[in-house]
This record gives structure tokens, C-alpha cells and sequence, in this order.
């Protein structure tokens, strides 16, 4: 019976443990689980949608991506997200998985806080948030309730504060990097002194006050601290205790002091990086007892003394004086010898070459060295560069450095050297040269080399690139071989004393983007060879005797699309300019000066919207300067002086707001100097030598004859009765002629494109910056919301202001919106439209970065109370607008029509000039037809009748639309105003005001600010 009832008991006992035992798991099983599936809910985006279709309640927790179970209890003990480019936050619940001893969501985009619900994690071991968006928050106090952590990544964030002491008491921690934040403050000592701690990581914080100190010994084998703020001296007993040291990274600081020398009895240094700091003193002697250092970074340090026994790889910019000692030529497995922008004196050593058999980098430029080169630097086989330009190097160039078959950059630059004397002569060892195949970059300027050029050069490395022969004495002609080097980008033969024709050879040389033969006694014509340079991007031969411009170089000259600048300045050319010459779209210097041009400077010259120095003095041009160069916005040289012009000063040169040297001298000019813009700055040798010119007494011109004020008084005061109604009819017809006008410009094979603006430079700009750009796109720099998405204001490191639109992919539409936007805004290029900087796009974020307009749009100016808004600041706004839809229509390749034109779409910048945006639903009308159909509707009030009907697309549409706001500009009345119901409209009601009644419906604004203008003057007439 005993035995019944115990054997009943056991049973039961059986059934209850593992009942509740396997209850007791599957809940915690759950709560794991529940963590996770919490994890999910907060990640806003998942762009590879891994979360989305991989973590289901359908299947276990220990299969989902990411997620390591453990085989006995079957609890998460892994989680791993890292790189998949996830948006959210971290959830308190993810510290119930009290299983977990690694997580890992490296290179992702969460952001917020930390929960302190994470502290419940006790078996973590690995823990890393690097390369995610937590800013602007402290890192958390309670890291050390992780008793087994032995990895800690939080770099790459924007965490600020101080090193919390929590961090310090971990005790087994291996690893701890929390670079790359904004943590200010003193490095406590007690964070090197962690008894198990093998690398930290501080670089790239904003950190100050002393290196910390060590005191007990230390395992540690990488230190890094660089580009920080750290002073003061470093600690001299702190390396006695780093036995084990193998990378020590302080660049970037401001430490001072001496270099102490017990840091060089950390014999297992590989790497030691001292850059860019305030050290004084020598350089022990004590650092040639580390026999395993391969890197050895000394770079600006303010280093004095001789350098003796010193055995190194770079000590370049520091005040090293002294030869260069016999160590170091005895270090035979030395790769790398960089000592250059130093103070060294005297020879190179004799046996160099011999010494060091394994030398593959050899610079040492800018020194003082002297004597000849070296012979046995050619037993050096392995040598790839010889970098030793700006010393005191004289003798002959040896000839046996042709041996050198893997060297491919040679500098010789700048020193005394010349060639060697074989009763000939050229310069014979071009022609040893031959033998280094792989050379691509040859630099012996000024040098007195004082010899002919082999025809030997063509046999050069075909994969030469960069040829420097500029001010070496070089007489004789070019050979025509030097075409044979057709890899050749930059060719400099310039101050020199070579003659002969123009080489047509150089047409051969179809890679060349810089060709520099200025200075020099070549004679005859341009070849035409030369319009064949696709590539050419600068072209310099001033100071020659050239001659013949329109006779002998042809048109297609002016066809290179991809120059910068172009000097011919000084030579004989003679003839006109061609109307091609604004053909040089990207062009920013253009120096023809002291030639004999003539003819009139052609009005295509205003095409050149990125010129920045243009040079046309003396020469024999007439005629008028070209009212389009007011156009060259990016103009800051301009000199016509000396030369036949005649007429007025064009008014529009007052545009050139970026102008700081104008010279128009010594010419026929007259009438009035203009005010205002750059003038404003000008003084009157700007324009002595022009007898015909007047302007302000400060200038030094009698004075313009005034116009009479009884008829100013009198067209004044009857301005609104009279006039307004004939200027608005002007407006239309002179709007209407400017379109017939352009047409048949174009239709005659004019290129009229006269209000382009400058390009602006296109930037790349990663997420991560527009994200600090905009506060992490925050409500306080939100500019305004549309039908896609949102508009932020940001400022970039630099300072620039920018504006980001930000597409809402949840909307149905904003792809395509999106992607119009981009074709449309990376086409046009004019003054009245808004200027994209950059782009960016993955999955998950599609952005515009457009230039910010301080002003806003014309719908916020015109209905805030706070503003005015005079009439010539509308009339210039409406002009602003036809203008860019006259390019738009019209000057475009393919005509674009805008759809949604609208006040809210017109942005004014600084100088109140008005630029159209916002091409989300515009359309591009294809050369066989003028009209397209679209399901896509523009803003009520502003619509054209068809768009509502048959949906059909034309020009007209954006003519209609521009109308309507014409009106509105001058009325100040929506569309959609209250006033207008049933039959009436804005548009029925401005043409019944053209009968007579125009003053009862233009803005009052307009009317008080004139009247108040006009009863003062009345007044002021009246009293005299």
C-alpha cells in the first residue's frame, strides 16, 4: 500500500513539474515574442522588408531573420539587424529578452532614447548602436548593470554630454569606441585604467584638458584620441605601463611639450600618429629601438633639431634640420622615405640605390638639398615614385634612371639641374626614359635643362598623363612625335624659348584637357587640328606671335563645349569675333587682350553664364558695349578698356553684383555712368579717357542734364488716372511682343537665351547630413507642406542655406512626382527658375535639395499684412514669371508645360527676384504635337477651362494660369475670393474694370502709398 501511494505521488509530482515547466517556458518563450513583435511595431520603415515578411507569429521566434535561439531553453540570446537600413526606435520592451547576450543594430537609422528598460539585460556581452541617428541625448548612466559586457559600439551617432563614470566599472570590457559623437568634457583617467580594456576608440569628439594617465599596467593595444582638443604634455610615466602598445593615435589635438621618451619603450608600437600638434623639441633618439614600427605619422609637429640615428617612414612638415643620417640609408627593408617640407641640408649619400634595395616611394621635396642625383639611385629596382621637387639639386640628369622599368611618377621639379652633355643637343635622358614603361607623370619644370627636344619623346610610356616641361631653357621646335602620346591630359611647354608653327601634331592628343604654351616665340596660325580637342578644358598661348584669328582658325574653334579658360592673350591675331563664341557654355576666363581684334563684340557673348574674368582690352573693337552682358552674373574682371567702343554704358551691367574690377577706359563712350550695383564701388579710372560720359561729381563727370520738374510734377500727379490703365494694356502687348519677337529670333536661327542664370554647382550630400541639416528634419525648420511631402530649411556645414523637400512615399502619385520633378529640374537652367542642388533617393527616402528662398513665395508676401509691395516690385515679379515661362515653352529642347502655376509656386529670393517652382505634375510635350492630354489637376482658381474638361495640356493652359495671377498681383484678389460667385470670376471682373473703372479695383495699397507720394510733392510745389 506504501508503495502504491509513493509510486501515485511520484506521478503526480511528474505531471506538475513538467506541466508547469513547459507552461513556464512557453511564456517565457512569449515574452520573447512579445519583445520582438514590440521591436517591429516601432521601426517606421524597413526598406528591405525583412521584418514585414520574415517575422510572423506563424513560426517561431527562433527562425525569424536576425535572431539566434539558444538550443536548451530556446530563448533569444542573439539579435542581429545590423545593415539593413531600418527607421524607428527602440522599444522598453526589448529588456525582456533576459536571454540576450548579443545585440547588434549597427548601420541602421534608429533615434530617440534608450530606454532604461535595457538595463535589464545582465547577460549582454556584445552590445553595439553604431552608425545610427541618436542625437542631442546623454549616453546613459546605467551601462554597468552589464556585469558580462565585453564590447560597446555606440560611435558613429550624435550623442553629446560627458563620459558617464558608469562606463568605468565595467570591468570586462575588451573593446569600447564612441567615436564620431559630440562628447565634450575631460577623458577620465579611470577609462584606460579598466583592467581588461584592449582598444578604445574617442577620435572625432569634442574633448579637452590632458591626456589621460595610466597607473597600473595595462593590456591595452590600441589607443585613439585623434581630432580632439586635448592639451598639454603628455604623461611621462603613462607608457611604462603599456607594455603591450601596438596603435597610438593622437593627431589632431593640441598637446604640447616634448615628446617623452619612455614612449618608445612600448617595443610592440606598429602605429604612431603625432600629426597636427604643438610638440617642441627633438625627436628622441630612443624611437629607433622600435624595430616593429611601420607607420610613423609626425606631420606638422613643430619638430626642431637634428635628426640623428633616426630610423623612419614620414616626418614630413616639421622643422627638421641637419643631413639626413646614415641609419636611415642602412634600413634595407625601407619601402617608403618621406621627409619632405623640412629644413635637411647637404648631399644625397652616394650608395642610396645600393642601400636601400626595397625602396618603393622616395620624397623628399621641398628641403634644401644639394648636389647631384645620385647614379646608384637606378639600382633601386623597385622604386615607383621619386618625389623630390624644390630643393638645390644641380649636375645632369642621370641617364640610367631609364632602369627604373616600374617607376611611374618622376619629380624633379624646380631645382638646378640640367642634361647631360653628349655633343648634342637634346635632352638625351627623355630619351633613357623610354625604357619605364609605366610612367605616367614626368615634371621637370625650371630646370635649366638648355636643350632641344629628342623626337625620342613620342617612344614614351603610352600611359604617360602629365608632361612638365615649362621654363626649362627648351629651344628648337615641337616635334611632331609628341602626338604619339596619346594618353596625355596636361601638357606644360610654356616659358620657354620654342619656335617654329603651331604643332598640328597636337591635334593628335585627343585626351588633353590642359595645354599651356604660352610664352614662347611660336609663330603663324592656330591649327585647325586644334577643334578636335574634345577634352580641352584650358588653353593658354599668350605671349606669342600668332596672328591671323579669322582667316585661319575656323568656327568650330569656339565648338569645344568643355573649356574653362582660354588665353591668347599678346600675339598679332587680327579679324572679328565669331558669333560661335557663345558656343563656350561652361567657359570662365576668356583673356584675348593686346591683339588686333576688331569689329563689333558679338551680343552672344552673354550666353557665357559661368564667366568670371574676361579680358577684350586693347584691341580695335567697336560699336556698342552688348546690353547681354548683364547676364554674366558670375562676372567679377571685366576690361574693354583701350579699344574703339561708342555708345552709353548698358544699364544692365548693374546686375553684376559679384563685379570687383571693371576697366572701360580709353574708349568713345558716353551719356550717363550708371548707379548703383558694383558702380557704386567704382572710382572714375574705371572710365577716364571716355570724354562723353557724365555722372556723379565723384566721378569726375559734369553733370547729366536733369529732365524738367513741372512735367515730372504734372505726369505725377495724374499717374493712376491716366497712365495705369495704359500700362497695363502696354504690359500685355509688350509681353506679347517680347514672345513674337523671341519666335522670330529663333525661327531665324538666333540662339536667345539671354536670361539663363549661372549654373549652380551640383553637390553630393548624404542622408546623414540633410539630417543634421534640418535638426533631424524638425517641425521648427518646416517651411510649408504640398500634395507629396514637406519642405524643410537646412543649413549645411559649411554654412550654405538649403531648402529639402521631402516626398511622402505613402501618397499614391509620389514616385511619379518625384521622378518628374528630377528630369524637369536637371534640364533647365534660367535665372527665374529654382535651382536643384543635389538629390537623394533609396527606398525609403526620396528628397530634393533646392536653393532656399529667404523671401518666400509670392502668395505669403502679397497677403502679410507686415510687407509691402511696391508696383515696380510687381511689375518686375510678372516679368520674372513670363520669362520663365517664355524659356519653359519655348527655349527648352522639349517644351515644358508647368500645370500648377499658382502664387504659392512663385518663391522670391533675396533680391526679390521671382523664381518658379514645384514641377511635380508639370509635362513635357513631344515634338509632334503641341498638346497633350493629363488626368492630373492644378489648383482650383488658377486652372485653365480645359483642364477641367477634357483634360487636355497645351501652352495656353500656363498662359491662362499666368493671367489669373497678373490680375491677382494687381488687385489683391484670389481667385477664389468670396467676391466672385455664380458668373463672376476674377477674370470677368478685371475686364469690366478696363472700361474706365480700373481704379476701383487695382490693390489700395498701390493707391494710398502713389497719392501719399504725389499730395507731398503738390504740397512741397505749392509752398515755393
Amino acid at each position: 500500500m506504501a508503495k502504491a501511494c509513493l509510486s501515485i505521488l511520484a506521478e503526480a509530482f511528474l505531471v506538475y513539474y513538467f506541466t508547469f515547466g513547459i507552461a513556464h517556458a512557453v511564456t517565457n518563450v512569449g515574452r520573447d515574442q512579445s519583445a520582438l513583435l514590440a521591436l517591429k511595431a516601432h521601426v517606421t520603415n524597413d526598406p528591405l522588408n525583412v521584418l514585414a515578411s520574415n517575422w510572423s507569429t506563424n513560426t517561431s521566434v527562433c527562425n525569424w531573420f536576425g535572431v539566434t535561439c539558444s538550443p536548451r531553453h530556446r530563448r533569444v540570446t542573439a539579435l542581429n539587424l545590423a545593415y539593413m537600413g531600418l527607421l524607428g526606435t527602440i522599444p522598453p520592451e526589448l529588456g525582456n529578452l533576459s536571454f540576450l547576450s548579443l545585440l547588434n543594430v549597427t548601420n541602421n537609422s534608429f533615434s530617440g532614447t534608450l530606454p532604461i528598460q535595457l538595463s535589464n539585460l545582465r547577460r549582454l556581452k556584445y552590445l553595439s548602436f553604431r552608425s545610427n541617428n541618436f542625437s542631442s541625448i546623454e549616453i546613459p548612466p546605467w551601462l554597468d548593470s552589464f556585469p558580462k559586457l565585453e564590447h560597446l559600439y555606440l560611435d558613429g551617432n550624435s550623442f553629446i554630454g560627458t563620459i558617464p563614470p558608469s562606463i568605468c566599472n565595467i570591468s570586462s570590457l575588451l573593446t569600447l569606441d564612441l567615436s564620431f559623437n559630440q562628447l565634450q568634457g575631460h577623458v577620465p583617467s579611470s577609462i584606460l585604467n579598466i583592467p581588461s580594456l584592449l582598444a578604445i576608440d574617442l577620435s572625432n569628439n569634442q574633448f579637452s584638458g590632458p591626456m589621460p594617465s595610466i597607473y597600473n599596467t595595462s593590456p591595452l593595444q590600441n589607443i585613439d584620441m585623434q581630432c580632439n582638443s586635448l592639451s598639454g604634455a603628455l604623461p611621462e610615466n603613462m607608457f611604462r605601463f603599456l607594455p603591450h602598445l601596438e596603435e597610438l593615435h593622437l593627431a589632431y589635438n593640441q598637446l604640447s611639450g616634448q615628446i617623452p621618451s619612455t614612449l618608445f619603450e612600448c617595443k610592440q608600437l606598429k602605429i604612431l600618429s603625432l600629426s597636427v600638434n604643438n610638440f617642441i623639441g627633438s625627436i628622441p633618439r630612443e624611437i629607433g629601438n622600435i624595430t616593429m614600427l611601420k607607420g610613423l605619422y609626425l606631420v606638422y609637429t613643430n619638430l626642431t633639431g637634428e635628426i640623428q640615428g633616426l630610423q623612419v617612414l614620414a616626418l614630413s612638415s616639421n622643422r627638421l634640420t641637419g643631413v639626413i643620417p646614415p641609419e636611415i640609408i642602412n634600413i634595407s627593408s625601407l619601402t617608403v622615405l618621406s621627409l619632405t617640407a623640412n629644413n635637411l641640408l647637404g648631399n644625397l649619400p652616394s650608395n642610396i640605390g645600393h642601400s636601400l634595395p626595397n625602396l618603393q616611394q622616395l620624397i623628399l621635396g621641398g628641403n634644401r638639398l644639394t648636389g647631384p642625383i645620385p647614379s646608384s639611385i637606378s639600382n633601386a629596382s623597385m622604386l615607383t615614385l621619386i618625389d623630390m621637387p624644390y630643393n638645390l639639386f644641380s649636375g645632369f640628369i642621370p641617364n640610367s634612371l631609364g632602369n627604373l622599368r616600374y617607376l611611374q611618377w618622376l619629380n624633379f621639379g624646380a631645382n638646378n639641374l640640367t642634361a647631360v652633355s653628349s655633343g648634342s643637343d637634346e635632352l638625351g635622358f627623355l630619351t633613357s626614359l623610354t625604357n619605364c614603361k609605366d610612367l605616367r607623370k614626368l615634371i621637370l619644370s625650371e630646370n635649366p635643362l638648355s636643350g632641344v627636344v629628342p623626337i625620342s619623346i613620342g617612344n614614351l610610356s603610352n600611359a604617360m598623363d602629365v608632361l612638365y616641361l615649362s621654363a626649362c631653357n627648351i629651344k628648337g621646335s615641337i616635334p611632331s612625335e609628341i602626338g604619339n602620346l596619346s594618353n596625355l591630359t596636361t601638357l606644360h611647354l610654356e616659358t620657354n624659348e620654342l619656335a617654329g608653327s603651331f604643332p598640328k601634331a597636337i591635334g593628335r592628343l585627343q585626351k588633353l584637357q590642359g595645354l599651356y604654351l604660352q610664352h614662347n616665340k611660336l609663330q603663324g596660325s592656330i591649327t585647325i587640328d586644334l577643334c578636335g580637342l574634345r577634352s580641352l578644358s584650358e588653353f593658354y598661348s599668350d605671349g606669342n606671335e600668332l596672328n591671323g584669328l579669322t582667316s585661319v582658325i575656323p568656327s568650330s574653334l569656339w565648338s569645344l563645349r568643355d573649356i574653362l579658360n582660354v588665353n591668347l592673350s599678346s600675339n598679332s591675331l587680327n579679324g572679328t569675333l565669331p558669333v560661335e563664341i557663345g558656343n563656350l557654355k561652361v567657359v570662365t576666363k576668356i583673356d584675348l587682350s593686346r591683339n588686333d581684334l576688331s569689329g563689333e563684340i558679338p551680343s552672344s557673348i552673354g550666353d557665357l553664364k559661368n564667366m568670371q574674368h574676361l579680358s577684350l582690352a586693347d584691341n580695335k573693337f567697336q560699336g556698342s558695349i552688348p546690353d547681354s552682358l548683364g547676364g554674366l552674373t558670375s562676372l567679377n574682371f571685366l576690361d574693354m578698356s583701350s579699344n574703339n567702343l561708342s555708345g552709353e554704358i548698358p544699364n544692365s551691367l548693374k546686375a553684376l553684383s559679384l563685379l570687383k574690377f571693371l576697366n572701360l577706359s580709353f574708349n568713345g563712350l558716353q551719356g550717363q555712368v550708371p548707379h548703383g550695383g558694383p558702380f557704386t564701388n567704382l572710382s572714375s579710372q574705371s572710365f577716364v579717357g571716355n570724354k562723353g560720359l557724365c555722372g556723379a561729381p565723384e566721378l569726375k563727370f559734369p553733370a547729366c542734364k536733369a529732365k524738367s520738374n513741372k512735367i515730372a510734377r504734372k505726369t505725377d500727379k495724374n499717374i493712376f488716372i491716366y497712365v495705369f490703365p495704359i500700362a497695363a494694356s502696354i504690359l500685355l502687348v509688350l509681353s506679347l511682343s517680347v514672345v513674337l519677337i523671341r519666335r522670330q529670333k529663333r525661327n531665324t536661327g538666333l540662339q536667345i537665351d539671354e536670361e539663363m542664370s549661372p549654373e549652380v554647382t551640383w553637390r553630393r550630400i548624404s542622408y546623414q547630413e540633410l539630417f543634421r541639416a534640418t535638426d533631424g528634419f524638425s517641425e521648427n525648420n518646416l517651411l510649408g507642406k504640398g500634395s507629396f511631402g514637406s519642405v524643410y530649411k537646412g543649413t549645411l556645414s559649411d554654412g550654405m542655406q538649403i531648402a529639402v523637400k521631402v516626398f511622402n512615399l505613402e501618397l499614391e502619385g509620389t514616385l511619379r512626382s518625384f521622378d518628374a520633378e528630377c528630369e524637369i529640374l536637371g534640364s533647365i537652367r534660367h535665372r527665374n527658375l529654382v535651382k536643384i542642388i543635389s538629390t537623394g533617393s533609396s527606398d525609403h527616402f526620396k528628397a530634393l535639395v533646392l536653393e532656399y528662398m529667404p523671401n518666400g513665395s509670392l502668395e505669403n508676401w502679397m497677403y502679410n499684412k507686415n510687407r509691402s509691395f511696391d508696383i515696380l516690385q510687381r511689375l518686375n515679379m510678372v516679368i520674372d514669371v513670363a520669362s520663365a515661362l517664355e524659356y519653359l515653352h519655348y527655349d527648352h529642347p522639349t517644351p515644358i508645360i508647368h500645370c500648377d502655376l499658382n502664387p504659392s509656386n512663385i518663391l522670391l529670393n533675396e533680391s526679390m527676384v521671382a523664381c518658379l517652382s514645384d514641377f511635380g505634375i508639370s509635362k513635357l510635350l513631344g515634338d509632334e504635337t503641341s498638346m497633350t492630354q493629363t488626368q492630373t489637376l492644378a489648383t482650383i482658381g488658377y486652372m485653365a477651362p480645359e483642364y477641367g474638361g477634357e483634360w487636355k495640356l497645351s501652352r495656353k493652359g500656363d498662359v491662362y494660369s499666368n493671367g489669373i495671377i497678373l490680375m491677382e498681383t494687381f488687385t489683391k484678389k484670389k481667385p477664389t475670393d468670396e467676391l466672385f460667385v455664380g458668373e463672376i470670376s476674377l477674370k470677368s471682373w478685371g475686364n469690366d474694370s478696363l472700361h474706365g473703372k480700373i481704379i476701383n479695383v487695382v490693390d489700395i495699397n498701390l493707391l494710398q502709398k502713389r497719392m501719399r507720394i504725389s499730395q507731398q510733392r503738390n504740397s512741397v510745389y505749392h509752398q515755393s
